[in-house]
């Protein structure tokens, strides 16, 4: 059964039909919600990793005619803009943003948030624009609304919590409310991380608090184990700001099962979802044993995170790949790195030499990536820039959540400590353009997580398929992937068990050991294994780690697993 475009006026129907029959295979409809999508540089409605995910999602989905559409939040002042101050350290702008590629649907209605009515106004993305399923975005920043509901859809993320609880309304409550509005019966529901899990107590209403009825149509996504990612909140505030869309306490309590004042987002979803999924085998096993001590969980299944090969691979590379001509591979990768460098004088003035190997460490700024873990040893790090005969240049870039004072101050000492050298730079702006440059322009693509806290990590998917080696932990979608001196430089697991500190030393003392005696004698003494682990690593990445792979398994093993019972303690 495909979306019931039929139902609509014939204006509704010719504007939101999909441009393509859905695939038999990918028949079931299906509903996609996430707080984020990084779709192309132009729509800034996304701050890292699960935004790239999401975006790549919707562009496989695409490719594949599945039957799926997305729905997101229209961002009026985005993430934010990284810039620079004065001294060349960063700064957060919130700018606000147009986009004349949207349309108005003229679809608006209410729903209620913290006692008091919003108005919702939806927009459209057409599947031309950029190459994805259909695709809405929900708006509170209408003239009707008081500024405090305005706001609701300011700020990604915004660091105020009732703002934050007004949002994940917004996403599940108005996402579920627009399906009817525009009288699409959907058979999936899919949460991308548990942002849109109102959207279940909206469908326990709808559904005549059948909680079968909710479950059976209901899936999730988990993406980390970390804290942040997993957000608890107070359960009385949670109902007094609507999430719980009018469902009292008593009732809650019975169909997410908890007893305490704290309600753990990531718990109920996994509670009421038929089928969830972790985003590596790794996270997978991380994420099972995490939520053990709670009753009413199902397994929850390994669907490894992936991106989208047409979107972010450089042709001419992977042409050249294909062609076997090694010397056409290192003139194109040479070329890039080129283009990448006048980035970097741009923002640094520094001037790089793109026969240089060029190390690159580029993802979201959090302490548990350790962006910093290289210049631990801060004295052999010195010594490792000034070498001549292995020479170096490092790069790093990323943004910190804006109100992550401690992540924003390891980006400013590593401007300042940068200032020093010559042969290493700190990049604002990591937005996705300069995520594609990046890759683009590096050698090699440096991740150093303290495992297991990195669930998945796709940054080095897409660094592969444009021609730059993994050099990181064993932690993520890398252990499904990396084999040392074959297809990426692995640096050696420690003992997960002593402290952080201890686990740091170790670490930069093995990424030191490798980088120094295994990467750069690879690079400039055999040029040949450089070029072979080069391609292996092209080769191998796709199509196991192709968004493709991904968006089919999802309506492969997600989408139609069986529904588990709950437990007696939650019944």
């Amino acid at each position: 059964m495909t979306f019931n475009w039929e139902k609509m006026s014939t204006e509704n129907k010719n504007k939101f039909k999909f441009p393509y029959t859905p695939d038999p295979k990918y028949a079931k409809p299906t509903a996609y919600f996430s707080m984020e999508f990084g779709i192309d540089q132009a729509f800034k409605i996304y701050s890292g990793g699960l935004g790239y995910l999401a975006g790549s999602h919707m562009r496989s989905a695409f490719e594949l005619k599945q039957n799926l559409i997305g729905i997101g939040i229209l961002w009026k002042y985005g993430y934010y803009d990284q810039v620079r101050k004065g001294d060349k350290s960063m700064s957060t702008l919130f700018q606000e943003k147009l986009y004349s590629f949207l349309e108005d649907t003229g679809i608006e209605f209410s729903i209620p948030v913290n006692g008091h009515p919003v108005k919702v106004k939806a927009l459209y993305l057409k599947p031309e624009v950029f190459g994805t399923v259909p695709m809405f975005f929900l708006s509170t920043d209408l003239p009707e609304n008081d500024y405090l509901s305005q706001t609701i859809t300011h700020k990604l993320y915004d660091a105020n919590e009732l703002t934050r609880v007004a949002q994940y309304v917004l996403l599940g409550v108005g996402g579920a409310r627009l399906m009817d509005e525009l009288e699409i019966d959907i058979d999936i529901y899919h949460f991308n991380e548990a942002h849109a899990l109102s959207a279940a107590f909206y469908l326990y209403e709808k559904f005549d608090q059948n909680l079968e009825e909710v479950r059976k149509r209901v899936v999730f996504t988990t993406h980390t184990p970390e804290k942040a990612g997993n957000e608890e909140h107070d359960i009385s505030l949670l109902e007094t700001m609507g999430f719980f869309y009018g469902l009292d306490n008593r009732t809650i309590r019975e169909i997410t099962g908890f007893e305490g004042e704290r309600f753990s987002h990531t718990v109920a979803a996994l509670r009421i979802a038929k089928a969830s999924n972790g985003v590596s085998k790794k996270h997978a096993e991380v994420a099972n044993e995490m939520w053990s001590s709670f009753d009413g969980i199902p397994e929850i299944m390994p669907i490894t995170n992936a991106q989208n090969f047409k979107y972010w691979a450089d042709k001419k590379l992977n042409r050249a790949l294909e062609s076997g001509d090694n010397k056409e591979l290192i003139e194109r990768k040479k070329e890039l790195k080129s283009n990448f460098f006048k980035v970097v004088a741009d923002q640094t003035g520094k001037l790089f030499d793109p026969d240089v190997l060029t190390l690159v460490w580029a993802r979201r700024f959090a302490g548990y990536k350790r962006a910093d873990l290289i210049t631990l040893h801060f004295e052999r790090f010195k010594a490792l820039l000034a070498n001549t005969k292995h020479p170096i240049q490092i790069i790093w870039a990323g943004k910190p959540f804006p109100m992550d004072f401690s992540a924003i101050s390891t980006f400013d000492n590593l401007v300042h400590m940068n200032k020093e050298f010559m042969n290493s730079a700190s990049l604002v702006g990591y937005e996705l353009e300069l995520s594609r440059l990046c890759k683009e322009g590096s050698d090699l693509w440096l991740n150093t997580p303290r495992p297991p806290r990195e669930a998945s990590g796709t940054s080095g998917m897409t660094a592969a398929m444009n021609g730059s080696i993994n050099f990181s932990l064993l932690d993520g979608w890398i252990l499904e992937f990396s084999k040392h001196m074959h297809n990426s430089f692995v640096i050696p697991e420690i003992d997960r068990t002593l402290s952080h500190s201890e686990q740091d030393k170790l670490d930069a003392t093995n990424l030191l050991d490798v980088l120094e005696n295994e990467v750069l004698p690879t690079y400039y003494d055999k040029p040949e294994k450089w070029v072979e682990i080069m391609r292996n690593s092209m080769s191998e990445v796709v199509p196991a780690f192709e968004s493709g792979r991904m968006a089919d398994e999802y309506y492969q093993k997600l989408y139609p697993a069986e529904l588990k019972q709950l437990t007696a303690e939650l019944v």
